[in-house]
């Protein structure tokens, strides 16, 4: 799995030019699934997330995580994170999972992370999202579970 997160002051997921889900302070997660991934990957994620501490303190120090700051998530699927750009200028997606297995993996990810009790708004797996961040920082952090 690929995750791009970024610490947010808030943001929007449209769909259809109408407001599908929308966040204050937290974390947009930009998600995606190769057909290699499963429960593995999901928990090392999960845990990793929920406890990153990327949030300021009272001395300006990177020690809170989201928890701490009463933050949510907004996770939207994009298998354009898998692209492959190595040959031409068209960029190639055979590495992006299937989307039946990568839509149930995207689910699982959404209600685990939920789960550690955080607020979790999802996109629509597959729709055409417009998505509006307002990076706070900007604070960008990729994860790979292929480099863990």
């Amino acid at each position: 799995m690929r995750i791009v997160l970024q610490r947010v002051k808030h943001a929007t997921v449209r769909i259809d030019e109408q407001i599908y889900n929308q966040i204050a302070n937290g974390f947009v997660l930009l998600v995606g699934v190769n057909d290699n991934d499963g429960d593995t990957e999901i928990d090392y994620l999960v845990h990793k997330i929920s406890k990153l501490r990327i949030f300021e303190d009272d001395n300006q120090k990177l020690n809170l995580d989201i928890k701490q700051v009463g933050g949510a998530v907004l996770s939207i699927s994009q298998f354009t994170l898998f692209a492959d750009t190595k040959k031409g200028n068209r960029p190639s997606f055979t590495s992006a999972g299937e989307p039946e297995h990568a839509k149930q993996v995207y689910e699982q990810f959404n209600e685990q992370l939920a789960s550690t009790g955080l607020t979790v708004k999802p996109g629509i797996f597959g729709a055409d999202m417009l998505v509006s961040i307002e990076n706070d920082g900007p604070v960008t952090i990729l994860f790979d579970t292929e480099n863990k």
